[in-house]
């Protein structure tokens, strides 16, 4: 017992600052409990004996005395307070049959497990981050006001939200620019205001499909979007791009016709390409005969340069499309708000099931972002980074032509935020990306795009829109070096 003594005058020495010597008391006698230092059936001193010996005052003891008993640590009888026996401690020594097979958690899920699945965007922005903004460039005093003005609004009736499918305000702002800017046939009560792409995505999987369906996605193509479909026990078949874009055979829609068609027609992630009227037109048609979904992601479809086409949702009355965007490349990530417009006919069925998956808030900032869009803020701001990004494109294109190795072969993509730079089959684009990151770039490998069974692309998928244009060569140059490093490795 006096060792005991003094690990509790030691460990109460170490008391943090602004924590009661009460509840350190009681917080070194639990832990001494827990990991065996008080054995079951230990009887420990009495209040005034403990005080005593530890400089405290009699009521601190037995105050945390009580605690512990009305947890159920201890327990008092008639030889004092007692140590309870807890049945097997965490941190107990391992016996003999323990040694060879020490105490683990429970295995994780299967879709928690590594894959090849790039990174998250939530992580500080370097140079070549594909998806991330041009955030120094972002209106934030605008933006401030905007929220502060929301907040000056908001009272405690509209702080718990008032719809799980987003503030009326912000529905009927979005409906209203998708109807003028994409050719969206949709009215407010057709928008689904989410968190972001993946709940978006998510959603759509787990009201759209039953597990063991299948989803078609692009290939190379989106691993946000595989991630949710895996997660919702869906079959992914990956389908080929070309220069038209998602190019589905007739055999594939005979033999394995698809619950679910994910796509980005505006600007294939992340080869660049659009998807051709023709195949828009066909895509509806075929999924119609054979009761499938489309989900159009149009992620960056504000920055494609000249007259974009329509979205696939307007091309035909009650396609089958569920049209998906989001404000995390137009504005920034961190706003985590995004949106699915819902086929009108379709609207009634799913309300119930939205309830039961979606919960009202950020109240603050759908406000403010209605606002920023009905007064022209939010136009105002796409045909700014419009034109910064086809400067910033411009610049990378140069740069790659100047200081490349070999001749760069790049996507053809005309607008959005991103370039494709194939890589010949000498160079692996994973230690391309493993050098450039010990430099501080962060390009992406193409290969890690590989959709299920398909075939891994070679290649770099290189973000500008964080990329000044003054810095760009430097950053180039960097990358090039990074290339022949790799190449050494070979």
């Amino acid at each position: 017992m006096i060792d005991t003594m003094l690990l509790l005058r030691h460990q109460l020495a170490q008391r943090p600052a602004g924590q009661t010597v009460r509840r350190r008391l009681a917080e070194v006698v639990r832990a001494a409990v827990i990991d065996g230092t008080l054995e079951a059936g230990a009887v420990l001193p009495a209040s005034r004996v403990l005080a005593r010996e530890l400089g405290l005052g009699r009521n601190t003891v037995l105050h945390a005395y009580e605690q512990l008993t009305t947890e159920g640590y201890l327990t008092a009888d008639r030889q004092g307070t007692v140590v309870c026996h807890l049945g097997p401690r965490p941190g107990a020594a391992p016996t003999q049959a323990s040694v060879a097979s020490p105490p683990s958690l429970p295995p994780l899920a299967r879709r928690a497990l590594p894959s090849t699945l790039p990174p998250g965007e939530d992580e500080t922005p370097l140079p070549f981050l594909p998806g991330i903004p041009a955030l120094d460039q972002f209106p934030l005093e605008r933006w401030r006001r905007r929220v502060a003005q929301a907040w000056r609004v908001v009272n405690s009736a509209t702080l718990a939200g008032r719809d799980v499918c987003g503030e009326p305000v912000l529905r009927a702002a979005i409906a209203g620019y998708l109807r003028a800017s994409r050719g969206v046939r949709c009215e407010p009560e057709q928008v689904v205001v989410t968190s972001g792409t993946q709940e978006s995505l998510a959603l759509c999987a787990q009201l759209l499909a039953d597990p063991g369906e299948r989803v078609w996605m692009e290939h190379p193509g989106y691993m946000g979007a595989s991630t949710a479909f895996v997660s919702a026990g869906l079959q992914l078949v990956p389908v080929p791009v070309d220069s038209e874009g998602l190019a589905p055979t007739a055999a594939l829609w005979r033999r394995q016709p698809p619950r679910l068609v994910y796509t980005t027609p505006s600007h294939q992630y992340p080869l660049g390409v659009p998807l051709s009227l023709p195949r828009r037109l066909a895509l509806i048609e075929q999924a119609r005969r054979t009761g499938s979904w489309i989900l159009e992601d149009d992620y960056d479809s504000e920055f494609c340069r000249g007259v974009p086409l329509a979205a696939m949702q307007g091309l035909a009355p009650d396609a089958p499309v569920v049209y998906l965007g989001t404000f995390s490349k137009t504005l920034y990530p961190a706003l985590r708000l995004a949106y699915a417009v819902l086929p009108e006919a379709a609207v009634n069925a799913v309300m119930p099931a939205l309830a039961r998956r979606l919960a009202p808030g950020r109240v603050a900032e759908q406000e403010a972002l209605a606002a920023f869009i009905h007064d022209g803020e939010f136009t105002a701001h796409l045909r700014r980074m419009r034109r910064l990004y086809a400067e910033r494109q411009a610049a990378l294109r140069q740069a790659l032509q100047q200081a490349w190795p070999m001749p760069p072969a790049l996507s053809p993509g005309e607008g959005g935020m991103h370039l494709a730079l194939a890589l010949p089959p000498t160079v692996d684009d994973r230690e391309v990306v493993r050098h450039a990151q010990a430099r501080g770039l962060e390009p992406r490998a193409l290969s890690t795009y590989t959709v299920g069974g398909g075939t891994p692309l070679n290649g770099l998928v290189l973000g500008y829109a964080n990329v000044p244009a003054e810095q760009v060569n430097a950053y180039v140059r960097t990358l090039a070096w990074a290339v022949r490093q790799a190449l050494r490795c070979e």
